[in-house]
């Protein structure tokens, strides 16, 4: 599961041995960045936040990103490391960072917002609106639903899992990928359950939510741009429906600690191959400020209605019966502090976004610092995320 900085392995390490070389991470020091937002310096937290931040970028991670909102001090972002080591170039908040699975949320928000206007029922089977050229790869399809897709209880197998689909990937690192790849990779494979029944975390899920987004406004990513980014002013935020978008952006280099030896490759040809050939599950880079707008805009009712809202945090619950995922959105339980949120992983990325209603808190966390496979340095990722929740919770 693609959650906060623990993720399943996707695929294996032998891959940075034929990736091809780093490009410069352009720095953005000299540079006038216009983040969107005001950014207070005086936040009581900076100098705790600063230091966990240093202390986890000396002799550890590549470079870390964070911002902060909260209520009562509004704006914070600081970043410390770097986003290309080999050049020494400072991780800054001007940097985009990879969203990852974060960008579930928003694939959901558009759902929603395309239910609020008569275009879509999430209760109908999804061949109603999925074109047979994806559909015909999916056992049953008549008897999974919209909803089913959204909070993840379809049964249809995850693509990630696929032997055939990883080894293709394995074999062809930097030749992007299409979703009629990824479905047919799971054509032969029986449902995980039965539709509706049990809860299972499937990247797949998200991919036909964006190929049903295509068939009903044309382009998906359009969409998103005109109706989510657009309404919060999300300068800083880039999503496309082409394998292009990513060039020239000012995006860390990303960073893999594939021999579990404290010194992570870079594989940023292969993390941006990854993202722009993930469409519904992934796709979107952003400032870490920009992430938090998004987030911040859509729990303060600017993107859906009441109702909507209220669908989107219904949680789904698990095998142990916890609340787990509503539409686009996981339920956290930090020791009684409940949070909602999503977060994201990829071979040279790890992220989290997360919103605390209680404390009327708002907080993202960005590493160029790949978290699919468990290593030294994945441990250190885990440790920072839980140092800086301490820091802000207590």
């Amino acid at each position: 599961m693609k959650n906060l900085l623990t993720i399943v392995v996707f695929i294996t390490g032998t891959l940075f041995s034929i990736a091809q070389p780093p490009k410069s991470a352009k720095s953005t020091k000299s540079e006038v960045c216009d983040l969107g937002v005001t950014i207070n310096h005086d936040f009581s937290k900076a100098p705790i936040l600063d230091s966990i931040m240093r202390h986890y970028t000396t002799n550890a991670m590549p470079g870390l990103s964070l911002a902060v909102y909260s209520e009562k001090e509004e704006w914070w972002a600081g970043a410390q490391g770097y986003a290309s080591l080999e050049n020494k170039i400072p991780m800054e908040k001007c940097h985009l960072q990879y969203l990852q699975s974060v960008s579930k949320t928003y694939m959901a928000v558009e759902i929603l917002q395309l239910r609020e206007r008569g275009k879509i029922d999430l209760d109908a089977p999804i061949t109603k609106y999925l074109p047979l050229i994806y559909s015909r790869y999916i056992k049953n399809p008549e008897k999974i639903t919209v909803r089913m897709l959204l909070n993840h209880t379809s049964g249809i197998p995850e693509y990630n899992d696929n032997p055939g689909f990883v080894s293709q990937v394995i074999e062809h690192p930097l030749r992007n990928f299409f979703p009629i790849d990824c479905l047919k990779s799971i054509a032969d494979e029986d449902p995980l359950s039965i539709p509706g029944s049990t809860y299972k975390y499937v990247n797949t899920n998200y991919l036909l939510l964006s190929l049903i987004g295509d068939a009903i406004t044309g382009d998906h990513t359009a969409f998103i741009k005109e109706n989510i980014f657009k309404p919060l002013g999300l300068k800083n935020t880039y999503y496309g429906n082409n394998y292009s978008y990513l060039k020239n952006l000012d995006l860390p280099q990303s960073y893999w600690d594939v021999f579990n030896n404290g010194k992570p490759a870079n594989i940023s040809g292969f993390q941006q191959m990854t993202v722009v050939s993930s469409k519904g599950d992934d796709g979107i880079v952003c400032t870490t400020t920009d992430a938090i707008k998004f987030l911040k805009g859509l729990m303060e009712g600017k993107l859906l209605k009441p109702e909507s809202m209220k669908e989107m945090l219904a949680f789904v619950k698990d095998e142990k019966g916890n609340n787990r995922y509503g539409m686009g959105m996981f339920y956290f339980d930090l020791g009684g502090i409940i949070a909602y949120g999503h977060g994201g992983g990829g071979v040279g990325a790890g992220c989290g976004l997360m919103y605390f209603p209680s404390q009327k808190l708002y907080v993202y966390f960005a590493t160029n610092l790949g978290v699919l496979v468990e290593s030294g340095l994945v441990k250190k990722a885990g440790e920072f995320r839980d140092a800086i929740l301490a820091a802000l919770l207590q």
